[in-house]
């Protein structure tokens, strides 16, 4: 095989990471000047740009008005905790994974809380199927499966009805996809996936269902400080007001303002659901005319368009982790993409962001340049 050709047209931005995902187009750090640094959270400047934040977050995501929004600490991972630790234990559970993300919420309820769980699985490009869950459970689930490629469809098999409370990690879906607010209790996320915001900062959005659980149901289980959302039986209001429970970075709030900003500037949700689409599409244009590489989810309906997650298939491949590794490290080299090696507990691939924040002209510009890799690595091969 001849050496394959130099795609002629490279991406603008080579970042395809899934966390922490591109920043907004034109991002620059003098977007930032007026993060109120070296003041106390606790300030009225502080409290200002904290529920400044909140209330974007409400705006742009169309959250209903009787649903509590609040920044804490540790992420989505946090925000999850958080809501499982104070909320799980009331009635029956059902635990709910389809990729590694979920599995972990799954070890941490029947380990951790050692709660007899209901626990349903679905392998890697696969998602439980929601007509057979308990909804009168508390279920935990995924929204989208970062890892795996995957997203629910939709959350019609939810019933309005329903006794349990529905808690949904949603931190790779929130801003690039339509949540079902009447289905969902917990809704968790953190800015740094679909926004490309900065780490260590989670969302936890509740509804008014979650919040009588919250006044109503007091653990077993010992809640450690950080997860407290309660006071003598009452919510502590403040958390969803901008009164965090621990110091947050004001830098970071100030450059999820901006991307907040952003997004209402481009008209808001539909907006970024549109630019997420767009750019997965690009993808899937792709792979649709190649026979050596596919989508990692089986049924193009439930197919993630954010972390969409690809595999090879050519058949010549022995070793489908050591040639998807080459192929990651011979773009890196290049430097047209960066960070899309497949996630390391997931199938050997690759896992191209595509959120709202990354350009469908570099998404497109990056596919010669996987063919190229692909060739590149084949012609290896057969050479050694």
């Amino acid at each position: 095989m001849t050496d394959p050709k130099t795609p002629a047209t490279r991406p603008a931005n080579p970042r395809f990471s899934s966390g922490p995902c591109a920043k907004i187009p034109n991002f620059s750090l003098d977007m930032l000047a007026d993060a109120p640094l070296g003041r106390s959270h606790r300030a009225a400047v502080g409290k200002a740009k904290l529920a400044e934040a909140i209330e974007l977050t409400r705006s742009v995501l169309g959250v209903p008005a009787d649903y509590r929004i609040g920044i804490v600490p540790g992420s989505d991972t946090g925000a999850v905790e958080m809501a499982m630790w104070s909320l799980l234990g009331a009635r029956p559970v059902e635990m709910l994974a389809w990729e590694s993300f979920g599995e972990g919420w799954v070890t941490d309820v029947v380990k951790q809380l050692k709660l007899d769980a209901t626990v349903r699985k679905a392998p890697y490009g696969q998602v439980v199927d929601l007509a057979e869950v308990d909804f009168n459970r508390d279920v935990v689930f995924t929204w989208n499966g970062t890892t795996s490629g995957v997203r629910l469809a939709n959350g019609d098999a939810i019933p309005a009805d329903r006794e349990g409370l529905t808690i949904c990690d949603a931190t790779s879906a929130a801003f690039a996809m339509d949540l079902p607010w009447d289905k969902l209790d917990v809704v968790t996320f953190s800015w740094q996936k679909v926004l490309g915001g900065e780490g260590a900062h989670g969302v936890l959005i509740l509804s008014p269902r979650a919040v009588e659980r919250l006044e109503n149901y007091t653990p077993a289980w010992p809640l450690p400080k950080i997860f407290r959302m309660t006071k003598g039986g009452k919510l502590i209001e403040g958390i969803f007001k901008g009164e965090t429970i621990n110091t947050p970075s004001m830098l970071a709030v100030e450059d999820y303002l901006v991307a907040l900003k952003w997004a209402q500037g481009l008209g808001g949700l539909s907006a970024l659901v549109a630019r997420a689409d767009a750019n997965a599409q690009a993808v899937w244009d792709f792979i649709a005319t190649r026979d050596w590489i596919a989508n990692l989810a089986e049924d193009a309906a439930t197919a993630s368009t954010t972390s969409v997650c690809l595999k090879f298939t050519d058949p010549r491949i022995s070793d489908g982790a050591a040639f998807a590794k080459a192929v990651a490290k011979r773009l890196e080299q290049q430097g047209v993409a960066l960070d899309i090696g497949a996630y390391r507990d997931a199938p050997p691939g690759l896992r191209i962001w595509c959120g709202s924040t990354v350009e469908t002209a570099d998404v497109a510009a990056l596919m010669p340049w996987i063919e190229w890799a692909f060739e590149a690595e084949i012609a290896a091969l057969q050479a050694a």
